[in-house]
């Protein structure tokens, strides 16, 4: 079964060295969101992108996204960050709005899904960012195979997915509802899915600035 680590803000840089190694030798770990545990492998390592498709069972082809713990992260992963981008960044991160950028050199094939994009996010749970920062970007699908409930408890992970999880950092209860919201700002700004952040409140942001919201 997966070792379960406790967060605490005191033990975060030993903490960080373990999900490091662990993502640079391609496993996988559990960690909390801002809304349920995420599995999260290095995004830049195709074969350890594989292994989270196959752990999750997922076969229908759909990208994932990626969770940074700071803005100085996005160049790594994008080609380019528009105004636009630039625009709700700064007025939704951190927080629950997963942004799909044009995607950079550096990602491999499995994880953009061949859409030529890739979807970021600065979570706003705090243990999570403290540990991007340190260890650097990971994935961030939810803790759960496909068709089961995602897990708001480390317990709940170890239960499911114990057996094929690396390391499961214990931050607690996590909040549960609604999934991020997700944008495309690559030519006209669109919708993919309404979540946290409802489509009345983005378009009253881009307003502003005379963008309308497709």
């Amino acid at each position: 079964m997966a070792a379960i680590e406790p967060y605490s803000s005191s033990d975060l840089p030993r903490l960080a060295r373990s999900v490091a190694q662990i993502v640079r030798q391609g496993g996988v770990v559990a960690v909390p969101t801002e809304t349920y545990y995420g599995l999260g492998v290095n995004p830049f390592d195709e074969h350890a992108v594989d292994r989270l498709l196959q752990l999750k069972g997922r076969t229908d082809g759909k990208p994932i996204l990626v969770l940074i713990g700071q803005r100085a992260q996005l160049p790594s992963l994008v080609r380019e960050i528009s105004s636009v981008a630039t625009l709700l960044m700064d007025t939704f991160w951190p927080g629950p709005l997963t942004i799909l950028f044009p995607v950079g050199n550096s990602l491999p094939h499995n994880l953009t899904a061949g859409t030529g994009a890739v979807g970021v996010r600065l979570s706003s749970c705090r243990p999570l960012a403290e540990l991007l920062t340190i260890c650097g970007p990971l994935t961030g699908t939810s803790a759960n195979r496909v068709g089961g409930s995602p897990a708001r408890e480390a317990h709940q992970v170890q239960d499911a997915m114990g057996k094929d999880v690396d390391l499961i950092i214990d931050a607690g209860p996590t909040p549960g509802g609604l999934p991020s919201t997700v944008v495309d700002v690559r030519d006209t700004v669109r919708l993919i899915r309404e979540g946290a952040i409802t489509r009345q409140i983005l378009q009253n942001v881009l307003q502003i600035r005379g963008i309308s919201l497709v």
